[in-house]
């Protein structure tokens, strides 16, 4: 029987898939890929994400937020109607939304008035968090350690940090995805090892189409990650466990319907 997958960060509204979004949805269901949430990254992205799962056959899902990289549109009125989304079915977490001070494309304070209207927003709603964090750790663990007992979930989004940073957010309870990032030599080679110390049951993966493409011989040739590659995230994903992989994959799948409360 077909391994099912599920795949918790995909950018469907991106031009380079939403162009030929049937197809890439037909070869994900092809390849297993059976659910996919749609990440939503501004208002315009949520509502687009959230218009997408209305109008589909498919299972999907989104998220409704406003990334680190888009903080500087944040403002009350656009964060009213962002809210108003999660009254559709479809929309099931918050964010993508945190703090990235690697670019700094919106200031370190906008991006903190942000993510914290973010935070309370789902403590209050008691929905879970989809965290983008990015060379931002010791701010962010100031700004959430408070309020751990009041997330209900929460997910570190393409997690790409060190041991220290990932025992900090599994201390809290934190759902860690993985991507592609774990087949990067370049820069991603140390999650071949912290993969081991992920609790089965906080482990989740996604593809973060189209970027982060797994950098393999067999995708050399291709420049846009789609969902449909995913398994090939979780074969890396159970080959540096070292556990039996059928186990690993009916938990990350059961794990990531859970954490959208789909159960």
């Amino acid at each position: 029987m077909q391994n099912k997958f599920f795949d918790i960060g995909a950018n469907l509204t991106h031009p380079s898939l939403n162009k030929g979004l049937d197809l890439v949805l037909k070869n994900s269901i092809e390849k297993g890929v059976t659910r996919i949430s749609i990440t939503g990254t501004d208002l315009e992205e949520s509502i687009k994400a959230k218009e997408i799962c209305e109008n589909s056959s498919y299972d999907l899902i989104s998220t409704a937020g406003i990334h680190p990289h888009q903080a500087k549109t944040f403002n009350d009125q656009t964060f009213s109607q962002l809210k108003d989304l999660f009254n559709s079915k479809c929309v099931k977490a918050v964010g993508e939304t945190g703090l990235d001070f690697h670019r700094n494309y919106s200031s370190p304070k906008e991006q903190e008035i942000s993510f914290k209207a973010h935070l309370d927003f789902a403590i209050d709603n008691g929905f879970p968090l989809f965290l983008h964090i990015r060379d931002s750790h010791k701010r962010f663990m100031e700004i959430v350690k408070p309020f751990e007992d009041k997330i209900s979930k929460a997910v570190v989004h393409c997690f790409t940090g060190n041991k220290q940073e990932l025992y900090d957010y599994l201390e809290m309870g934190f759902y860690i995805g993985i991507t592609g990032w774990i087949m990067d030599e370049r820069r991603g080679y140390h999650l071949k090892d912290l993969i081991k110390d992920i609790p089965l049951d906080r482990l989740m993966i996604e593809t973060d189409a189209p970027y982060l493409i797994p950098r393999i011989p067999d995708l050399k040739q291709e420049r846009i990650n789609k969902p449909e590659y995913l398994p090939l995230v979780a074969d890396e994903v159970c080959l540096n466990r070292l556990e039996e992989k059928d186990k690993v994959i009916d938990a990350i799948y059961l794990n990531s319907m859970e954490f959208f409360n789909l159960t």
